[in-house]
């Protein structure tokens, strides 16, 4: 590329820092935000570890979802942005406002900070929960006509609104400007792609735990002593970064959302998968199952059992065939994700 300059909101995050990497290697330059400037050294480490010297076609902007401030100066000089940063609890937490606001209010401002700096295109990370809630009778694939329902009878957690309030918030904001709305297509001012990623797992590339990171880390350890029946979708990191790239420059993927999936598994299914490739190394990994019911009692209880409930029950399948289609993306297979994942986890002890 020409050195062309993107800003990544989020760049110590999970999907951030692989974002952050992928653009590097691709002949970006790119800003990304952290809330202190302290944590600048931490995503550079990160990115090393992920195999690439950002050297100084990386740099910072101090920024935070909850304020204005900051983000004027850093959407300036920008072609594109990938908005990624947004709350990712681990457990379902006391008050919903807490996850909800900084994820809604930021897509606000960062949004209109980029369009009023003249950015050509940006790239929202949304996320599954803001398409899957709703009917799921028959065992129908979700696609990105989809949207989840929070008045449709089902229980979604605060993270799950978050994602809808915020990716809905940034459809309304590009429309109001003019420039369409999801499936519209361009249309006139800043464009708008959005990336809904199911679970997503991969390398992990420095020490803040993701919500599946944190999953697969218990089970290695042993912390997590039973398996709910829960359907997984995975997808792996590397693969959503390049997602982002590709709705960030295809002129097909204005307008568009686009689902990021690579299958699925069940939770008993994958803890068997971490015992049959590692061995020794996942020795703890737990074998029995915990019955629905049982998941139900305990959430009354524990926040993190709450987080578990609404994903119980038939499977929520995902269709990825969009992105593949429109845009030529592949992902790696599922297992080969979640594999990544275990081996860099197991490597950090």
């Amino acid at each position: 590329m020409s050195g062309e300059l993107v800003l990544v909101t989020g760049g110590s995050g999970f999907i951030g820092a692989h974002c952050v990497r992928h653009l590097l290697q691709a002949g970006y330059r790119v800003r990304t935000t952290v809330r202190a400037a302290g944590r600048q050294a931490d995503v550079r480490a990160m990115i090393a570890a992920g195999g690439v010297e950002p050297g100084e076609a990386l740099s910072f902007a101090t920024a935070d979802l909850l304020t204005d401030d900051g983000w004027p100066a850093a959407v300036a000089g920008c072609d594109y942005v990938l908005h990624v940063a947004s709350p990712v609890p681990l457990a379902e937490p006391q008050q919903e406002e807490d996850v909800v606001a900084p994820a809604r209010d930021g897509v606000r401002r960062v949004l209109s900070a980029a369009r009023a700096a003249g950015v050509r295109r940006t790239v929202l990370t949304s996320s599954f929960a803001a398409v899957k809630f709703g009917d799921r009778a028959g065992g129908r694939v979700f696609t990105e006509a989809d949207w989840s329902d929070p008045a449709g009878g089902e229980t979604m957690s605060a993270y799950a609104k978050s994602k809808l309030y915020a990716e809905r918030a940034a459809w309304d904001l590009v429309a109001d400007a003019g420039a369409g709305s999801a499936g519209s297509g361009a249309g006139g001012g800043m464009e708008l792609a959005v990336v809904n990623p199911v679970g997503v797992f991969g390398p992990v590339l420095g020490p803040q735990p993701s919500l599946w990171a944190d999953l697969v880390g218990k089970l290695l350890d042993g912390r997590q002593r039973l398996l709910p029946r829960m359907w997984v979708n995975v997808v792996d990191v590397r693969d959503v970064a390049d997602l982002h790239l590709r709705a960030m420059t295809d002129p097909a993927a204005a307008g568009e959302r686009f689902l990021a999936s690579a299958g699925g598994m069940s939770l008993p299914q994958l803890a068997a998968l971490l015992r049959d490739r590692f061995g020794d190394a996942a020795g703890k990994v737990p074998t029995r199952t915990l019955p629905d019911w049982a998941v139900r009692v305990a959430a009354r209880f524990s926040p993190r059992a709450a987080f578990v409930v609404p994903e119980l029950g038939e499977p929520r399948q995902a269709s990825a065939d969009k992105a593949r289609q429109l845009l030529g993306w592949q992902p790696r297979p599922a297992e080969d994700a979640v594999i990544a994942m275990a081996t860099s986890l197991i490597g950090r002890r």
